[in-house]
């Protein structure tokens, strides 16, 4: 949908570029101006922030370059260019050039992709890890006296240049390239400082050999150690990339390679590339379904399990959607190709990790600031000390110390070798996007991680987001002389002609309990009010309780039921049998399961909820109730949300939303983070900054745990950084500290940022438990009673976060924790209570990828 049908909102936070909006078919977009385009890349070989300084500044120097943008954790760049004086082929050369590979942007790379750029990036790192054991074992003999003389040993004098050497333009040989098309742009980067002081140890180490002031091993030793752990960090970051994405990404495998595609009534396998859309493919029960679609022919119970998380196969026929990724139980289907390729359900899912707008966070833009000037500060650094070394030494002693000199040059240039600097921001952020990812939460842009910790409430829409938009049965009431079974039947049977969505939600019910629904004749509508039908001999009125009244109906002994049902926001259809008054039936939307667990959680995170909807007040009193919510807004229109939020933000609060509709979409734009549900409108994910993939709404108080403790972690990588090379450069001026010490310290930097970046939980201690369902079948469950006794006794077990049934479905579904609750346990509970478990169906974070939830509407 286009961006153009958004309703406006004034706008409270800064205008993001669409940089990197999902949903993108193409690399090179028009430009917002005349005469410029966008070209987009997905970037390969960025290992630190340097990289991403080092790319924008080429990038941003070139003839007819508007404007540049990358992102090192989704490994992407955005160009604005003009296509009359730059083509996207030079753009690309230039990356190229500088040492980085350019992919499209539009294609995701495999876990066999993937396993081949790791293992040769291993390799090379193995290789130089080999050469730098043994010049470690040379250094450590030639310090410990065993030997004295390296011109004594054979060959001795031999390996340590030949392992210096062979390191720099062996495994190291890409970072000398890079290096050099930095220099020849006139850039100052990471590269080209790590060359300078492999190179300044190269030398030391061949002028050891004309003089023995000169440590042979030390010079070429350190050449060896920088070269082997730019490649280590480099690996690292590569591991932490691609784990970070894989949650998500596994997901492709679900789509098989092929499908059977149905043409002139012949049946072929072909290769999933070939399929286009309209197409009709055929699935066969057992099968995994290969492309999203719509049910043409044949009917089905299709589980989605692995890609939603629904614990229940849904029940396919002709016109109902399927997911490609799903499997196929029941019956053979034919389905008609609606999406395919990099539109399919699973494609987008998976771009969504890699994909972010190109806006930083305010700590990282202050990053990028000071890596500008970083290099050139460093070997400033290194010149001071080669001149307070010769012509400082040579003022005072007469003679200039060479020796110092250098050892001090190169020991600047190790200490101040940036990588912890460049890895300190990223890697916290890339942890907690690869958790948040596993955790069904995808954080489309690095501000969110900068703005969740400061959220103070959350603003949640209703229908779809605290409920699940589905209206169901949830309450019978037959008066004495009727049963159950005798109200759910004859309403059903009356209403079985009517189109209304309350009329198909009695008929559902009815054939979910498989009650037999007999024939009606006689059917005649009402508008707004019911209708009246005769069923096997009997006329039967069904409706308001005033159509009731109207037909002379006397319903003044259901008046006080009709009042409960009510309050506890039920549309209540009233039911007569010849004259007189049968029966009550309730209707309303559901309350997702871990709506109240969810609602708790965020209170005792400190953020406060509100719920806002367009339905009346006492139907959101009812769910406000139910949940725990002490404030809402009812009768909201979509215009009205925004206002809402902007008058939070006026009154100094951080407001977070979360909604999932068309009508939520000005609102999530005018939050300070827009949280969308995965199941939502498109409009409603391009307008938000947050994702949940699934339905799971405490998914909302990971994001912001997550959220708050990486940009925690960030700043305490940040500190570190600083602080190493702080201290550690100007120490190294002063020549006091070896080149080999200043290596260490530099390793331990790194290691100490690595360690803290990893270590700890990103998510609460009292929350360490995963979160886990369990779906539950109860035969005899008919009422809002036995849900609410069966509540009460399941809820009395530790480690109980939620209970919440659908009497319709006569299913019962209980969120825990792992380690503090048991399946066995909680099916005991409920036994205990006389209830009856028919079948069962277990799933770990219950997902659905439901459709746009739908409005309950007025009763007739």
């Amino acid at each position: 949908m286009s961006p153009d049908l958004i309703p406006q909102a004034p706008q409270h936070r800064s205008n993001v570029p669409d940089a990197f909006a999902p949903g993108r078919s193409a690399a090179i977009e028009p430009g917002i101006s005349r005469g410029v385009e966008k070209l987009q890349l997905k970037v390969g070989g960025m290992s630190c922030s340097f990289c991403v300084a080092s790319m924008t500044k080429a990038l941003e120097r070139a003839e007819g370059v508007r404007r540049a943008s990358v992102n090192l954790a989704h490994e992407e760049a955005l160009v604005e260019y003009e296509p009359s004086r730059m083509s996207a082929r030079e753009l690309k050369k230039i990356i190229i050039d500088l040492g980085y590979t350019v992919r499209d942007p539009r294609k995701v790379l495999t876990f066999e992709e993937e396993h081949a750029m790791m293992l040769g990036e291993r390799n090379n790192l193995l290789v130089a890890a080999g050469f730098t054991a043994i010049a470690l074992t040379m250094m450590i003999l030639m310090w410990t006296g065993v030997v004295r003389n390296p011109q004594s040993v054979p060959l001795l004098p031999l390996l340590m240049p030949l392992l210096a050497f062979g390191t720099v333009f062996g495994p190291g040989w890409h970072i000398l390239l890079m290096a050099w098309a930095s220099l020849r742009r006139g850039i100052l980067n990471q590269h080209v400082l790590l060359e300078l002081g492999a190179f300044a140890g190269l030398a030391g180490g061949i002028l050891g050999y004309f003089s023995p002031t000169f440590p042979i091993a030390d010079f070429f030793g350190v050449s060896v150690f920088i070269t082997t752990y730019h490649l280590l960090s480099g690996y690292v970051s590569m591991r932490v990339r691609t784990r970070s994405s894989q949650a998500v990404r596994k997901l492709l495998s679900l789509v098989p390679p092929t499908a059977r595609l149905v043409r002139d009534g012949k049946e072929e396998e072909i290769p999933l590339e070939l399929i286009r859309v309209g197409d009709l493919v055929r699935v066969r029960p057992g099968e995994s379904i290969p492309v999203d679609g719509e049910v043409a022919e044949g009917a089905s119970g299709v589980n989605e399990s692995l890609v939603t998380g629904e614990p229940i196969p849904r029940e396919k026929k002709p016109g109902d959607e399927v997911i490609g990724g799903s499997i196929n139980q029941t019956g053979a289907l034919l389905v008609r190709v609606t999406n395919v390729g990099e539109e399919s359900f699973l494609q987008q899912v998976a771009r969504s990790v890699e994909e972010a707008h190109a806006l930083k966070p305010g700590i990282l833009a202050l990053v990028d600031r000071v890596l500008a000037i970083y290099v050139p500060a460093v070997l400033g650094a290194a010149g001071l000390a080669l001149v307070i070394w010769t012509l400082g030494a040579w003022a005072v002693t007469g003679s200039p110390n060479w020796t110092r000199a250098i050892l001090a040059v190169l020991a600047v240039l190790v200490m101040g070798y940036p990588c912890a600097l460049g890895m300190a921001s990223p890697l916290a952020m890339i942890r907690g996007g690869g958790m948040a990812a596993e955790r069904g939460v995808l954080m489309r842009s690095g501000e969110a991680f900068q703005v969740l910790k400061d959220i103070q409430k959350v603003a949640l829409d209703k229908t779809g987001t605290i409920t699940r938009g589905e209206p169901a049965v949830t309450d019978i009431r037959a008066e004495p002389g009727h049963s159950r079974e005798d109200i759910l039947r004859f309403a059903a049977a009356a209403e079985r002609a009517s189109e209304h969505p309350l009329a198909r939600v009695i008929v559902a019910s009815a054939q979910s309990e498989q009650i037999s629904v007999p024939d009606a004749g006689a059917f005649q509508a009402t508008p707004g009010m019911g209708v009246s039908a005769t069923v096997e001999g009997h006329r039967v009125l069904v409706g308001k309780a005033q159509f009731l009244t109207a037909e002379q109906v006397d319903v003044a002994s259901g008046k006080d039921s009709i009042d409960e049902m009510s309050r506890r926001g039920n549309t209540v259809v009233a039911l007569a049998i010849d004259g007189i008054f049968a029966g009550l039936i309730g209707i309303a939307d559901q309350i997702k399961p871990d709506a109240r667990a969810a609602i708790r959680q965020m209170r005792a995170a400190g953020i406060e909820p509100l719920m806002l909807t367009g339905d009346n007040r006492r139907t959101a009193e009812a769910v406000a109730q139910e949940v725990g919510i002490s404030e809402f807004r009812a009768e909201v229109l979509p215009q009205d949300k925004a206002a809402v939020i902007l008058g939070l933000q006026d009154q100094g609060f951080k407001v977070a939303m979360v909604g999932d509709g068309i009508n939520d979409a000005p609102a999530l734009m005018q939050a300070d983070v827009g949280i969308a549900i995965g199941a939502g409108t498109d409009i409603a994910i391009e307008s938000a900054d947050v994702v949940l993939i699934g339905e799971r709404l405490s998914a909302v108080v990971d994001a912001y745990s997550i959220g708050k403790s990486s940009y925690r972690k960030t700043v305490q990588n940040l500190s570190l950084a600083f602080a190493f090379n702080g201290i550690g450069v100007p120490f190294a001026v002063t020549g006091m500290l070896h080149p080999v010490w200043a290596m260490v310290a530099m390793i331990a930097s790194v290691t100490t940022i690595l360690t803290n970046s990893f270590a700890g939980r990103l998510l609460p201690g009292h929350r360490a438990g995963r979160e886990a369902q369990l779906t539950l079948k109860v035969g005899n469950m008919h009422c809002g009673h036995c849900m609410a006794a069966m509540r009460t006794a399941v809820a009395k077990r530790r480690g109980i976060e939620d209970v919440a049934g659908d009497l319709s479905k006569k299913v019962v579904t209980v969120t825990y924790r792992e380690g503090e609750a048991e399946p066995d346990g909680i099916r005991e509970a409920i036994i205990e209570q006389g209830f009856q478990l028919t079948d069962e169906a277990d799933s770990l974070n219950s997902r659905r990828a439901g459709r746009q939830a739908k409005s309950l509407g007025e009763p007739w």
